[in-house]
């Protein structure tokens, strides 16, 4: 008979795992590729993410004895979709990953860089997060013109999983997805034989560019540490957890570094997935709830090695499906980010101003919408700031 202090844990760290990374996998894949990483690429840095993140909610749980769990940067990834290939194509993205990687670490050794960063306006900050994903959220819509017949079923699926099983609205979206995408494989004609299903990493060496520092770095910096880091803790504070936090960046920024030669762009604290670990379903003891970010950890690298087979079925996918899928998993944190910026009535016009120009998408000397969604925002709060008691 299975000890039921032990499965409950368990189960939860298993499906903390499965929602985590079947909800934004697709993400990272078209990120990488946006960035100029090709179909192998784009695979090593999916399975390098996985892994790391894995291995960091391994070591951070076991560390500290909480159920702390680690994730890849969601909104980092789409930061990549939207800000495309850089002077120094895929070599200067795996550069940008790692000074990414830097930062972190350098957050947890050094407080006035983490002072720094809790300084930036949160509204500000989370209306550049809403700007880089307003564009990916469109994919529902557009995808629907493209492959209607692909679509609507990814759509439907989703919708009703929102409406009776929220957790698992966007995995059951993936599912949908997973049989458009066999169906069209099967009566389509598709061919299946250049698609390799066999785990493998590629290591790119490294080239740093300016372009690749202000356009992918800084901006994939600034948008994990607000978009998952500080709401990471403050997920994990509302269950009654405090995160250490130097041992959190270190562990995360050195896995980061670890990972981005192999394509990885960052990992985190988890925030959504986060609450998987450590609430309730984790278990009445709360002194065991460790096991499950244990446990979730294992799951992930175990997915991690499983990796090509994912991005072989997202390669196969009909026009318009991938996009839809992406689209859906992140309407959730679009209404969250729009909530946050438009929150404080006084900081409402610097954050429209961060948010249009970083969904215009515009590049100006070649550095990305979403640092200057940042800078504009920030100027404009302290044009309207200036002078006033």
């Amino acid at each position: 008979m299975i000890d039921q202090r032990l499965a409950q844990p368990v189960s939860a760290g298993v499906v903390s795992a499965l929602v985590g990374f079947t909800s934004s996998f697709v993400i990272l894949l078209s990120g990488f590729a946006a960035v100029g990483a090709d179909p192998g690429q784009a695979s090593s840095g999916l399975l390098a993410a996985a892994v790391t993140m894995g291995l960091g909610s391994i070591v951070l749980s076991r560390w500290t004895r909480t159920p702390i769990t680690t994730a890849w940067s969601t909104p980092g990834a789409a930061l990549l979709v939207t800000t495309g290939t850089v002077d120094g194509g895929w070599p200067a993205a795996v550069g940008a990953f790692l000074v990414t990687g830097m930062l972190i670490l350098f957050t947890g050794i050094l407080p006035q860089l983490g002072e720094l960063i809790a300084r930036i306006p949160t509204a500000v900050a989370q209306a550049m997060l809403a700007g880089v994903l307003l564009k990916l959220c469109l994919g529902p819509v557009t995808g629907l013109t493209e492959s209607p017949l692909a679509v609507a079923p990814v759509i439907l699926v989703w919708l009703l999983g929102v409406r009776f099983a929220p957790r698992w609205a966007v995995p059951l979206a993936f599912l949908a997805a997973a049989v458009v995408i066999g169906v069209h494989v099967l009566i389509g004609g598709v061919t299946t034989g250049s698609v390799s299903l066999v785990p493998h990493v590629e290591f790119t060496a490294p080239v740093f560019t300016l372009a690749g520092i202000t356009g992918i770095a800084l901006p994939l910096f600034l948008v994990t540490m607000a978009a998952q880091n500080v709401p990471g803790v403050a997920v994990m504070k509302g269950l009654g957890y405090e995160v250490p936090w130097r041992r959190s960046m270190v562990v995360t920024g050195v896995g980061t570094l670890v990972g981005a030669p192999a394509g990885s762009h960052a990992i985190n604290l988890a925030a959504i997935s986060a609450a998987l670990a450590a609430g309730p379903e984790a278990g009445p003891d709360r002194c065991r709830r460790w096991i499950a970010a244990q446990t979730s950890g294992i799951v992930l690298v175990l997915l991690g090695v499983a990796s090509s087979a994912f991005g072989a079925l997202v390669a196969l996918a009909p026009t318009g499906v991938v996009a839809a899928v992406a689209g859906l998993a992140l309407l959730g944190t679009l209404a969250a980010s729009l909530q946050a910026a438009l929150h404080e009535p006084a900081d409402r016009l610097p954050a429209i101003a961060a948010f249009v120009t970083a969904a215009s998408g515009v590049a100006i000397a070649g550095v990305s919408a979403a640092f200057w969604a940042l800078a504009v925002g920030l100027v404009v709060r302290w044009v309207l700031r200036t002078g006033r008691a």
